[in-house]
């Protein structure tokens, strides 16, 4: 029997993503308030995402794009008054003098949300795209409880 030809290729980026309460970047490090956060509600209350994207030494001192998108349990966007909840931006990694080729170049953002009134008995999902691409772990999932 043939066995099918498997071939791994890692994402070239990783991505840690990470709901608080509040964020703050400074000095190129993440400061959060509240991190891990997976329950909330069922009032609104603030929200913010942590993001640290790790970019491999080969696509430094290049622009690329990101989006963080908020989807339902049913992987749908989630939308307030007909439009989606979702941010978008840009990064460059630039190789600091000093450092050693290969090695990886973080770069942090600090998101914050405020209140957002989402329905309660629900999951909803943070997803990080860089250059529209996913990867299954680059994402937070949270709970609403019930009013």
């Amino acid at each position: 029997m043939d066995q099918p030809d498997l071939e791994f290729n890692p994402p070239a980026f990783q991505a840690i993503v990470l709901m608080a309460d509040a964020v703050q970047v400074s000095d190129g490090k993440l400061f959060i308030l509240g991190g891990g956060l997976g329950v909330i509600g069922p009032r609104p209350q603030n929200i913010a995402v942590a993001v640290r994207i790790a970019v491999p030494w080969d696509q430094a001192n290049v622009k690329h794009q990101w989006k963080l998108d908020l989807i339902d349990e049913d992987g749908q966007p989630v939308a307030i008054n007909g439009k989606s909840i979702a941010i978008a931006g840009q990064f460059e990694a630039g190789r600091p003098a000093g450092v050693a080729p290969g090695t990886a170049l973080w770069v942090p953002l600090g998101l914050n949300f405020g209140a957002i009134p989402l329905p309660g008995g629900k999951r909803y999902t943070w997803q990080l795209s860089i250059n529209d691409a996913t990867a299954e772990t680059w994402n937070a999932t949270f709970a609403v409880r019930k009013a």
